[in-house]
């Protein structure tokens, strides 16, 4: 198959917005929000609460940076920015109309430490929950009664491969965050990590399906005593799954899009990361996993 045949092509592109993305997060770093450097948490109560979507764009519309508005009980809001000057305060509740203030709170840099912590160790959880899971999965891959030229590589591998498309699939994102936030002050939030964790489970999935048929393949190919290279059954599976993988991406993207350019402004970042990790997501299980994994049978076969 072309992506096979041509895998330099794809391994060279994908090599190039990975280190582009991380050469980019060392001169600009990240522009964390709130939820990492601390803050200010406002509850506040109004006779009749308007729609959230109108109190998001009141206060959008003072360029205070990143913030989030949560509903609570039938008329008030929790609304989450960072710490604001007295001035800003006044102007603030004035955009709001005046409400009642029933509490207003300082949240430390420590705890946004502690989330960052957090959120580090999940996305490593995640990743190493996920290796180990294909590793099990796939135990049985490459015990097939074929030579050893059609049977292809051991489970482990499978695993491996997944994890450097998932790598794949969260720092070329990340790398475009942070170059948005350094020109148009995009910012990294807990929504920011939620997305990301997203990603990883769709990507994972959209991988799996592919190795699935893989090994769909090899367990036809012994029961029919098919001498077939390594090399022809990845191709011929990524086949077999490139419409399944471009469809189910399509609606997914549909929808993000839709969200991005009718949803709420707290929610705009988060659809714009899934719809890149959606992509970068289907490009990678189509044209990395699957020449990567016949690498890695071409360099055992060394």
């Amino acid at each position: 198959m072309f992506v096979i045949r041509h895998s330099k092509i794809f391994f060279f592109l994908s090599g190039t917005m990975v280190i582009l993305s991380l050469v980019a997060m060392l001169p600009f770093g990240f522009n964390m929000s709130i939820d990492f450097k601390g803050g200010m948490l406002t509850e506040v109560t109004f006779q009749e609460r308007p729609l959230q979507s109108a109190v998001e764009s009141r206060i959008a519309a003072l360029g205070l940076g990143g913030f989030s508005v949560r509903p609570s009980g039938a008329l008030n809001y929790i609304i989450r920015t960072r710490v604001l000057t007295n001035e800003e305060r006044q102007i603030f509740m004035e955009a709001l109309g005046n409400p009642v203030v029933d509490r207003q709170n300082t949240i430390g840099p420590v705890a946004g430490a502690e989330l960052k912590s957090k959120a580090v160790k999940a996305v490593v959880a995640v990743l190493l929950m996920i290796i180990l899971f294909i590793t099990f999965a796939f135990r049985k891959v490459s015990s097939t009664g074929l030579p050893r030229a059609s049977r292809g590589v051991s489970s482990w591998k499978y695993g491996l491969t997944a994890i450097i498309a998932l790598m794949h699939d969260v720092i070329i994102p990340t790398g475009i965050f942070v170059v948005l936030g350094h020109y148009i002050g995009v910012e990294i939030d807990l929504l920011f990590v939620t997305g990301l964790l997203a990603i990883l489970g769709y990507s994972v999935h959209d991988t799996i399906v592919v190795f699935d048929r893989v090994r769909e393949n090899l367990r036809i190919n012994s029961e029919m005593k098919t001498e077939e290279d390594f090399e022809i059954t990845v191709g011929k599976s990524v086949s077999q799954t490139l419409g399944r993988s471009i469809n189910t991406s399509l609606t997914i993207f549909i929808t993000l899009l839709a969200l991005y350019f009718v949803g709420s402004a707290a929610t705009k970042d988060f659809a714009l990361l899934l719809i890149m990790g959606i992509v970068i997501g289907t490009y990678s299980s189509i044209f990395l996993a699957s020449p990567l994994l016949v690498t890695f049978y071409k360099l055992q076969r060394r």
